[in-house]
């Protein structure tokens, strides 16, 4: 025969054929809206690199967590900016805490909206790190020394251990305030077990936990730091979020968080790691998250503003490629933009 008999043109012929034979389907309900809660009342603060998110008074988040359920968005995950900061994190696990407040309200004035709590430190530190900083010159801790005085200088160290009973404290109060899924994203070793232990001596055994088990020290990260005032005072975090040129170690990150406990695994950030997902996804059968963090977002957004891209068009291309890629969960900036888009 001089001509193919197989003409895959055929099914692409109109958006009714497309539609009809279309592997990946975008839906609200595979998605998790980030919220960033602050103190104050009648807030509602445009993160300057991030359009059209926000950071928001309790009273506001509330507004904005019933626009999500509304929508069919069946979660949202908070963060929070805390009034003050210390080496200790305090404002991570006070019952009082910017996000446990976030949560009873929310609970109370949304049921059924899943409230996922992040696990993490670096919100509440004065040093901006994801854990407790020594310093290893003088073998003190940046509670004996300031801040200021740390700054500028490169022998330090993040401790593993003694960080770990923050997180675990953090988790506890944050399952205490509502949180229906418990998410650490830290990178320190030890943590789910350490979270899954308190959770369980507390009587949360039925809380999930959902690791961010392969975090990638990423420069994606840039806009979420200005939206959580969360970025380092000194250094950076490779030294416990993992090498971005590294996939078998996330194998082995997922594997151990899974046997730590965890009951569903993140991968973040999302687009420059699209091989880490399917090779999660083809080794694990757990549910799958990916987070399309801050700076996916921002570029979207600014090439759109300056008309170089479709948003819309590019915004659908770039969820399809996550979720094609393994994602069965999405955390992104995008989801109520594509919620409406979708009806």
């Amino acid at each position: 025969m001089s001509f193919p008999i197989s003409r895959p043109r055929r099914l692409r012929k109109n958006e009714a054929f497309r539609s009809l034979v279309r592997e990946t389907r975008l839906s609200p309900a595979g998605f998790v809206y980030p919220l960033f809660v602050c103190p104050g009342e009648g807030v509602r603060k445009e993160v300057r690199s991030m359009p059209g998110v926000f950071n928001l008074s309790v009273d506001e988040a509330v507004k904005e967590a019933q626009e999500v359920k509304s929508l069919g968005i069946p979660s949202v995950i908070l963060f929070g900016l805390p009034e003050s900061k210390d080496e200790q994190a305090t404002g991570a696990w006070a019952e009082d805490g910017i996000v446990q407040q976030a949560a009873r309200v929310i609970k109370r004035e949304v049921p059924g909206l899943l409230l996922m709590g992040d696990v993490c430190l670096c919100e509440y530190m004065s040093h901006g790190h994801c854990g407790i900083v020594q310093k290893t010159a003088t073998n003190r801790s940046v509670g004996a020394a300031s801040t200021a005085q740390m700054s500028g200088v490169d022998e330090y160290e993040i401790l593993n251990d003694e960080s770990l009973d923050i997180l675990a404290k953090t988790a506890v109060s944050q399952a205490r305030a509502g949180m229906d899924i418990i998410a650490p994203s830290d990178m320190m070793d030890g943590r789910v077990a350490a979270i899954r232990d308190a959770l369980d001596d507390e009587g949360f055994e039925n809380i999930p936990i959902l690791a961010y088990a392969a975090k990638f020290a990423s420069g994606f990260y840039g806009p979420f730091r200005e939206a959580a005032d969360s970025a380092p005072a000194f250094g950076d975090r490779r030294s416990y979020q993992m090498d971005g040129a590294n996939l078998r170690e996330a194998m082995i990150e997922i594997e151990l968080d899974l046997e730590e406990g965890a009951d569903m695994i993140m991968v973040k950030p999302a687009m420059p790691y699209l091989d880490v997902i399917s090779e999660a996804r083809r080794r694990y059968d757990v549910p799958l998250a990916a987070y399309q963090v801050s700076g996916e977002y921002a570029m979207i957004k600014a090439a759109a503003q300056n008309n170089w891209i479709d948003h819309d068009r590019v915004m659908l291309e770039s969820l399809q490629s996550i979720q094609r890629a393994g994602a069965s969960i999405i955390l992104t900036y995008f989801a109520k933009d594509v919620a409406k888009i979708l009806g």
